[in-house]
């Protein structure tokens, strides 16, 4: 097999090592030396810096404060969703995904817009001026991140849930339990593995967040991680030994917070599924308990999506702002702008799709080989190979983003690309390559061993069996993992702020800028935009998906 040999191991770890270990090694490079001479002068200046701790505070206490709004939105929604009436409508799962999906930046936008003074909110309820005050404050970013970053966390709880087989509970009753002690004592302590795991990748997931910190947390004054290495990066003076040393500091914190995730997940994981296949139970609720899951759901609906889209929308079709909402107010004029040819938010918007594009076709490409030569991951080389490609859900995007602008500046290289549109694929490249492989990876794990001996058997070439048989084979989640490739790429703000070359932008820089310079009407139109193909796609992703479940059965 052309995909089991020690040139094939020595090619990918090599395209690994460039894309995801060498940006790392550049950040510990120039960290620790200085002159060619080994100098820790730069660590001690950082620890000695106040600011350091403040900001080191401000993000624990956020992913802490983020952890707990996820968990009062996501596990009563995980309850609703498999133990009431509510279980049998499918179509919930795919709307509670659009906050997620949604850029964080566009959805902070979105409620700054509503909540602002004279904002939507202070139109349509002029008495609600207090609310302002409110939730310009911590509390309003952790709501909006919360908001976001719930159905997460949702999905794992609800999925945990649907494998707990109904016979644990019936053999509780059976021996004389009551339903809240058969809670208590058997559900709960079969969820904890689950939940533990989920809060810590929502706690990685805070402290990497950029685009709310630097939208939301800018107006309140409250300074993370990743907005002060931004600072370092982006203000005069440009100080590079200073962000370098606070994205390895951020880079230790995560992988500490790693380790803990896959300890637990070693040790305390329970087998909840036997052979038998559980029986689906028709639930019928009381009518308050109906009521009550219904009106949880529309809240959560209400200011995760329609909120922030109807701010969106509505700032994306407003001729003046000041006007407010009346009739004679509302036009197409800002997306007659953006598609005007030659106009910047038409350039920006294309310089995503062609971004995203190239992105989604060479990670598919190069996930595709990667997901081929792991397969089940048994062997050692597997084993690393695995681990070293997803590194980039495992760090942070912006400690990668300064690991590359260090390693592509580097004075020994012969060549360069930064400055140039080839940096900003190979940014997306080295940030989303973990979906392509794991999406083919998912597709692989389908796949029975005898396909692989009968292709063998009936004396089908390496290469014939790789084209004719597992690629088609392999082609829906191979399809899945551009999609999501794509869908992320066009949505990337941080790497875009940081890698651009001059007088070139995306839509999410073209967003964000607009937005700071106060033209916002036609930054929420390519904002609408783009989101509309986001969800379009994400509409199709779960079709696939769900094809897929349909084929496999």
């Amino acid at each position: 097999m052309i995909m089991e040999g020690r040139r094939t191991f020595g090619l990918l770890l090599t395209i690994v090592a460039t894309f995801a270990i060498a940006p790392l090694i550049a950040i510990v490079y120039y960290t620790f030396v200085n002159d060619g001479h080994l100098d820790v002068s730069q660590i001690n200046r950082m620890f000695a810096n106040d600011r350091l701790w403040h900001t080191l505070g401000n993000s624990l206490l956020l992913g802490l404060l983020v952890i707990l709004g996820t968990t009062i939105l996501a596990l009563p929604m995980a309850l609703i969703r498999t133990r009431t009436s509510l279980h049998k409508f499918d179509w919930l799962d795919i709307i509670l995904t659009i906050p997620f999906m949604t850029p964080p930046y566009i959805g902070s936008m979105g409620w700054i817009l509503f909540m602002q003074n004279n904002g939507f909110l202070q139109q349509l309820m002029p008495s609600a001026t207090w609310l302002s005050n409110i939730f310009f404050s911590l509390f309003g970013m952790v709501m909006i991140m919360s908001l976001h970053l719930f159905p997460f966390l949702y999905l794992m709880l609800k999925n945990t849930l649907l494998r707990i087989n109904g016979s644990f509970l019936d053999a509780a009753l059976i021996f004389g339990r009551s339903s809240w002690r058969n809670w208590t004592k058997v559900v709960l302590p079969l969820m904890v593995s689950s939940y533990v795991l989920g809060i810590l990748l929502i706690f990685i997931k805070t402290l990497a967040e950029f685009g709310t910190p630097a939208t939301f947390g800018s107006r309140i004054g409250f300074q993370v991680f990743t907005t002060e290495i931004h600072s370092y990066l982006s203000r005069w003076p440009v100080d590079i030994s200073m962000a370098t040393s606070l994205s390895l500091f951020l880079l230790s914190v995560c992988l500490v917070i790693w380790y803990f995730q896959n300890l637990i997940g070693r040790k305390y994981t329970y087998s909840v599924l036997s052979g038998k296949t559980p029986a689906v139970r028709d639930m019928k609720d009381k009518w308050y308990i109906k009521l009550a899951s219904w009106l949880f759901v529309g809240m959560v609906l209400l200011f995760s999506i329609a909120i922030p889209y109807f701010s969106i929308i509505v700032t994306s079709l407003q001729k003046v702002r000041g006007n407010g909402l009346s009739a004679d107010n509302f036009s197409l004029a800002s997306y007659q702008a953006v598609f005007t040819s030659g106009s910047a938010g038409l350039s920006a918007f294309l310089n995503s799709v062609v971004f995203s594009i190239l992105t989604a076709v060479i990670t598919a490409i190069i996930g595709l080989f990667i997901a081929l030569y792991i397969k089940k991951g048994e062997g050692k080389k597997q084993q690393v190979l695995d681990f070293f490609s997803l590194m980039p859900n495992i760090i942070p995007g912006i400690v990668f983003v300064v690991g590359l602008i260090m390693f592509w500046n580097a004075p020994w290289l012969p060549a360069t690309i930064y400055n140039t549109k080839a940096m900003v694929v190979v940014t997306y490249c080295v940030l989303f390559l973990p979906y392509s492989v794991q999406y083919t990876k998912s597709s692989l794990s389908q796949l029975d061993q005898s396909i692989f001996q009968s292709a063998a058997i009936f004396g089908r070439s390496s290469w014939d069996m790789y084209r004719s048989i597992f690629i088609p084979l392999l082609m829906q989640g191979i399809l899945a993992g551009m999609m999501m490739t794509f869908i992320i790429s066009m949505r990337e703000l941080v790497a875009g702020l940081l890698i651009l070359p001059p007088s070139v932008e995306t839509g999410a820089t073209f967003i964000y800028s607009q937005f700071e310079q106060g033209n916002v009407g036609v930054g929420m139109a390519v904002a609408v935009i783009t989101v509309g193909m986001t969800v379009m796609f994400m509409f199709v992703l779960a079709w696939l998906q769900k094809r897929g479940g349909h084929a496999s059965a």
